[in-house]
């Protein structure tokens, strides 16, 4: 079936002014991402724009109608980036000014002489720039997990450059050796390749800031509110993981913390001094254990630590740096009086006795009440890798 050039933009504008819709729409559900889609839903307005002026671009006299309309598409296209890079907290403000005065100098030099030159080849040049620049954002590392959505986006994007490198390199040679026939049939795939990315892009940029709200409250459902350790959910299930993973042939050494009169710096400096020393014991938790370890506050005052590859004698070494520190560490109360606490450890680690993570906590719980009960601010090893240590 045969579609003209004249429907393949009608069918762009309205793909695009959907998708503006659409993201308007979405972004009443995310405040937190609320600016970033604003600014994609005024891009695909502009491309919008800028496609449909394109279809009357030859009823304005001279070169007008070809510089304006192909610059508002090229702002639509720098709407995208900024959208996009904003995601990642970063902004191409001053930049996308240059390109854009650029682009506006080079439609001011081509004049009418160069007109369809220029809006055939030279003018793609910069769209291929721009998309480029949206794919690498999209694939910039920010720190975060990259999300299956990032890395389709990022192929439509750079599918969307390499199509518009083409017609600013390849398309003016085949244009020379076969004439108006491959720059009507570029058109029209071209076109085709829009219609496509004005689709396609949108509902993945969508889908993308669907997947970080989802991922957003899924990490606060397993984090605990006060210290952004772990909560006792997430460490069961990460924990199984690791005893899972570890089997019978890696050791697995558990930490278990209980902070040494907690209830009584709760009495004496109040709650709101009392969890800034939860805090601090859990920076200092968190800076001791190493970045394989499976961190967690599972009670009040109850934290674990999982510590996959070391056996008791690697844990208790990093079990007493953590007491040591701890207890060097001072707290300053609301009243701004400095508040030092102690920490209580027992250890165990993966074996015949405890082969699975329930076991294995039972076991450092035991051997916390016997560090409890030998006046705390120390490590306590469970019975049976304290008869190991000694053999």
């Amino acid at each position: 079936m045969h579609v003209d050039l004249i429907t393949l933009y009608l069918l762009a504008v309205g793909t695009l002014l959907a998708s503006s819709a659409m993201t308007v729409w979405e972004q009443r559900a995310h405040s937190t991402r609320s600016k970033e889609l604003k600014i994609l839903a005024a891009a695909y307005a502009t491309l919008a724009i800028g496609c449909a002026a394109a279809l009357y671009r030859h009823s304005v006299p001279g070169v007008i109608g070809s510089a304006l309309s192909n610059l508002v598409i090229f702002t639509g296209y720098l709407l995208i980036l900024h959208g996009v890079a904003s995601l990642n907290g970063r902004r191409y403000g001053a930049a996308s000014m240059v390109l854009l005065a650029v682009n506006a100098l080079a439609w001011a030099i081509s004049g009418t002489r160069w007109q369809e030159t220029m809006w055939a080849y030279v003018s793609a040049l910069p769209i291929a720039v721009v998309s480029g620049l949206t794919a690498f954002e999209l694939l910039r590392d920010n720190g975060r997990k990259r999300l299956q959505s990032q890395y389709i986006a990022a192929i439509v994007s750079g599918i969307h450059a390499v199509f518009y490198a083409f017609r600013a390199f390849i398309l003016p040679w085949l244009g020379v050796r076969y004439g108006k026939d491959a720059l009507m049939a570029s058109s029209v795939v071209t076109m085709y390749e829009g219609v496509l990315y004005s689709v396609v892009l949108p509902m993945t940029l969508l889908k993308l800031v669907r997947e970080e709200a989802h991922g957003q409250l899924l990490r606060e459902s397993q984090t605990d509110y006060l210290t952004g350790l772990g909560n006792r959910r997430w460490f069961f299930a990460e924990g199984a993981r690791v005893m899972r993973d570890a089997g019978t042939s890696r050791p697995v050494s558990l930490l278990a913390f209980d902070l040494d009169h907690f209830k009584t710096i709760n009495d004496q400096y109040g709650h709101e001094t009392g969890d800034a020393v939860l805090r601090s014991f859990a920076d200092v938790v968190r800076s001791g254990v190493g970045s394989d370890a499976i961190v967690a506050r599972i009670g009040g005052e109850e934290f674990v630590a999982l510590l996959p590859d070391h056996d008791s004698g690697d844990a208790k070494v990093v079990g007493e740096a953590v007491v040591r520190r701890f207890a060097e560490t001072i707290t300053q109360g609301s009243n701004r009086v400095g508040v030092r606490a102690t920490v209580s450890i027992g250890l165990a680690q993966s074996g015949r006795e405890a082969s699975t993570l329930a076991d294995l906590l039972s076991a450092a719980d035991e051997a916390l009440y016997s560090a409890k009960a030998r006046g705390g601010n120390r490590v306590e090893l469970a019975q049976s890798d304290a008869g190991s240590s000694a053999a």
